[in-house]
């Protein structure tokens, strides 16, 4: 074997970490890009799935309090394929159900249930509840409450340029939808604004399961 051979060999990379590292690096990269890039592509995690519209501005607003109070960080929004899990929770998450989610808030941890399907699973007035005292409705729950939400009011002065900010990110706003977004923010809480977008969660997805079902 010549010298050049000896020096690509794989006891080469055995024997020298940085050689390694520089090797392990590179092929991780390919492969990244192999696997995500073609995903960029597909009309399916591209664009919005069946009834997927964009935020109005009090969901908009409610997502930013959401995000605000940490709830990301006990809550996830993405169910699985797992059977347990659709059993639990409702139809598995599609790509097209976020393409309009800056930032995605799928999370990681479940402290509390998956909220990726709660929307209208339960009434104005039960979320009220829960918000500003959890155990009132769920006598074992650990979540704190959030009592402050119903006293302020929701932030009407930024949702216009957080409206332009997600248009430039591709969310499909028009003139006209973030010129009346203040008027839509009038003489609600946050916690009009919080409850409005928990009551929008998944509920386009599982309607559209349902309909599947019952035309079979």
């Amino acid at each position: 074997m010549s010298s050049e051979n000896k020096f690509f060999s794989h006891g080469t990379l055995e024997k020298n970490v940085g050689w390694l590292i520089v090797a392990t690096i590179i092929v991780v990269s390919i492969a990244g890009l192999v696997q995500i890039v073609p995903l960029f592509f597909q009309h399916t995690t591209t664009e919005p799935s069946p009834g997927v519209v964009p935020y109005t501005a009090l969901r908009l607003a409610g997502r930013d309090i959401y995000q605000r109070e940490g709830c990301v960080g006990c809550h996830s929004q993405q169910i699985r394929t797992l059977r347990s899990e659709v059993e639990r929770y409702g139809p598995y998450s599609l790509a097209g159900e976020s393409v309009f989610d800056r930032p995605f808030l799928w999370g990681s941890k479940r402290t509390g249930p998956d909220l990726a399907r709660v929307g209208a699973r339960y009434s104005d007035d039960w979320h009220r509840i829960h918000l500003r005292n959890p155990r009132d409705v769920v006598p074992e729950s650990n979540m704190p409450g959030y009592p402050w939400l119903q006293k302020s009011a929701a932030n009407a002065s930024s949702i216009q340029s957080h409206m332009m900010a997600m248009r430039r990110l591709g969310v499909p706003y028009t003139d006209e939808m973030i010129a009346e977004a203040p008027k839509e923010l009038e003489g609600k809480t946050e916690e009009d604004a919080l409850i409005a977008y928990l009551q929008g969660l998944g509920v386009n997805r599982r309607y559209i399961m349902v309909d599947e079902v019952v035309v079979k």
